[in-house]
């Protein structure tokens, strides 16, 4: 038993030490909240895909082809911001959309999305759709509501858009990314840090639909306590006008470090 240990421990060592070779972690910013991840063994996740009419997004990144292959795609509500163009993309690449789980039935329902890129899950549910890498749906404070535009009478529907989540995303080497969606501060985001450990969290600072600086301070400050954390969801509207430089400000002398993107940047890790 004791040797049978001892070789599990070591294909584990190799294993870590062969995805370590194989490259750094990539993330690639459009604005608003949509993020696309490169993993170290070149899986890409995109989130919240708002993409070509994103008014800050880079006018060279408007174009859905340059995106690449996508292996799988995360939205965290239903709103147009956040989703617009997760079912091209899906379709492009024949990527499962993984979603509220309520949000990816009426998807369903209208014939926006095959059933096998509509997977269902909800908010405490794991995925794992490659090997060292798993996902987590987590609670968000927000709204979700489907527009959906009828092609036969043209007007607009609204439909259910099950409830808002989180996602707590682990790579291939432990490393793990907090993607908040649009929230509001919750009591419970200490949960979050006691049960995953988020290395690092991005987290809307806009203010009006979600938190505003001082509350996304708060939350890293006193709840989630990352090693990271960007600010997203702000400057594309005239509601969300929360700045990254005020969340800076009033994180004051933080453990946590801030790295404010602009739309188009990649930062490594």
């Amino acid at each position: 038993m004791r040797l049978l240990r001892s070789i599990a421990c070591i294909f584990s060592f190799l294993f870590a030490q062969s995805v370590l070779a194989q490259g750094s972690i990539e993330l690639l910013w459009y604005g608003q909240s949509a993020f696309r991840l490169t993993t170290q063994t070149g899986k890409v996740i995109m989130i919240d895909p708002w993409i070509l009419k994103n008014p800050i997004t880079p006018p060279d990144l408007k174009n859905l082809d340059k995106i690449g292959k996508v292996d799988v795609i995360l939205v965290t509500h239903a709103h147009w911001d956040h989703m617009a163009d997760a079912a091209e993309i899906a379709l492009k690449n024949e990527a499962p959309m993984y979603g509220p789980g309520d949000l990816n039935q009426t998807l369903m329902n209208l014939g926006v999305l095959p059933p096998k890129l509509l997977p269902r899950m909800n908010k405490g549910g794991t995925i794992q759709p490659f090997p060292g890498i798993k996902i987590t749906a987590v609670h968000a404070e927000h709204s979700s509501t489907y527009v959906w535009h009828n092609p036969q009478t043209d007007k607009d529907e609204s439909h259910p858009g099950g409830e808002p989540i989180g996602f707590i995303i682990e790579l291939e080497n432990g490393f793990t990314i907090y993607h908040a969606g649009d929230t509001d501060l919750f009591g419970d985001m200490a949960l979050i840090q006691k049960r995953y450990h988020p290395d690092l969290v991005l987290l809307p600072v806009g203010g009006n639909f979600t938190m505003d600086p001082k509350t996304a301070a708060l939350a890293i400050n006193e709840y989630l306590k990352p090693k990271f954390a960007i600010p997203m969801h702000y400057k594309t509207n005239p509601f969300n006008i929360g700045s990254p430089e005020d969340f800076v400000k009033f994180l004051g002398n933080s453990k946590t470090k801030a790295m404010i993107m602009k739309p188009g940047d990649t930062i490594k890790f």
